[in-house]
Parts: C-alpha cells; sequence; structure tokens
C-alpha cells in the first residue's frame, strides 16, 4: 500500500495569458516554456504573475495572449546569481493546464495553500495610512531535499499575530499570489519600478506541538533578495 502524499504547495489561478510563450531552459531532455498570466482581483488592479510550463502538457493547447486557462501546481523558487547578487526569484510551477471559457464566472480565481515553516524572524510595520503588515518568509518542503523559499504577508490581527511567531515555527497558510510594484533607488535621484511577488495571507494556523525552532545564527539558508 503506497503512503498518501501530503500536499504542502497547492496553488490553482484562472486568468488571461498576457505574454507570449518563451522557451525557458531544458531539463534531462524535456523543455520548459515561461508566460506570463493577468487574474483580476476584487478591485481594478490584476495580478500578473508567471508561469512556467512543460512542452508535455502544451500538447494539444495553443497557449497565446488574450486567452483564458486555468493553471494548477506549485508556487516554486530558485536562487539566480546576477552581478555578484543572489536573487530570489518566484514561478507557479504548472502540473496542469486547461482552456477556460468563462472567466467572469470564477468565483476565486487566485488561491494557494502552503504548509511550511517559518525561516526568517517575521518583521511587523505599518503603512503611511496606518494598516498593520508583518512580512514572512516561508520554508516550504519538496522532495529530493529541496525547498521552496516563499514570502508572504499578514495583515491585520493576522499581522499582529504573527509578528511573534519565531524561527521554525509550523504554520498552515491559505491566501492568493499577488504582484506588487515597488520604486527601487540606483543613484540619489533615480529609481527604477521592479515586480515583487509574494503571498498575501488570508488564513493561517500554527501547529504549536510541532515546530522546528532553532538559533538562526545555526541556519545555514543564504538569503536572497527579492529585487
Amino acid at each position: 500500500m503506497q503512503d498518501k502524499v501530503i500536499e504542502t504547495n497547492v496553488v490553482s489561478v484562472v486568468g488571461e495569458v498576457h505574454s507570449e510563450l518563451e522557451f525557458s531552459h531544458e531539463m534531462y531532455g524535456e523543455g520548459f516554456y515561461t508566460f506570463d498570466i493577468k487574474i483580476p482581483r476584487l478591485s481594478d488592479y490584476n495580478d500578473v504573475l508567471p508561469v512556467t510550463v512543460s512542452e508535455r502538457i502544451l500538447v494539444g493547447l495553443e497557449i497565446k495572449a488574450g486567452i483564458a486557462v486555468k493553471v494548477e501546481g506549485q508556487l516554486r523558487s530558485y536562487n539566480k546569481y546576477k552581478d555578484g547578487n543572489n536573487k530570489l526569484v518566484l514561478t507557479i510551477f504548472a502540473r496542469d493546464m486547461s482552456l477556460c471559457e468563462n472567466l467572469e464566472e470564477i468565483k476565486n480565481p487566485n488561491q494557494i495553500f502552503l504548509d511550511g515553516f517559518i525561516c526568517k524572524e517575521p518583521v511587523y510595520r505599518t503603512t503611511p495610512f496606518g494598516r498593520e503588515i508583518t512580512d514572512m518568509l516561508i520554508a516550504v518542503n519538496r522532495p529530493y531535499n529541496k525547498s521552496d523559499y516563499i514570502p508572504c504577508i499578514a495583515w491585520g490581527r493576522n499581522a499582529r499575530y504573527s509578528e511573534k511567531l519565531q524561527v521554525g515555527d509550523h504554520i498552515k497558510i491559505w491566501g492568493r499570489v499577488q504582484s506588487r510594484e515597488y520604486q527601487k533607488k540606483i543613484q540619489d535621484e533615480q529609481a527604477i519600478t521592479k515586480i515583487a511577488y509574494e503571498v498575501s495571507v488570508s488564513k493561517m494556523e500554527i501547529n504549536e506541538e510541532d515546530n522546528n525552532r532553532f538559533n538562526e545564527k545555526e541556519s545555514d539558508y543564504d538569503e536572497p533578495t527579492n529585487d
């Protein structure tokens, strides 16, 4: 009898293809492609998120800008080294993909579930408008001794609660994947617009009986930037 597979990283998004397919890389003879998907929020803003998909999943699908698709998979991270810096890159790794005819009828087009561990001390802050936010970095394990490091943002009472969490605490998160533009200064009077990807938390649970707390100084995690 096979052991039941416990899903710790599940993403489901429905939206409009926002860019043309581009070849990304090849692994063990299998080609992978990338494209952006535009997902509507309840507000007028749209999240534009990167998707990575295998050529095997693309068989029989004509993916082009403007069509509606449903993507199911995981939110993956990897480190990209550029100009001596270690950058955290996020992408939705598609396990299944299909065409979608009625995008307007989808009630919740952007969903994610994560089951992982706090791997960086949470940072509590308030916005200029007084909104409470706590930034977290969650390590989610996957097979072959690999982990994905996912930036998450908690709001309001979740922000006040997660501020007290410690490195190694076991946490489950439900929410959505979002894109956010910000300005990064490159010189005293110059700035460029960049995009950050993160999980906006709508619900969270802490497993106080199962944690992996340790001294941050003992961690071998090399923290990248999300610039």
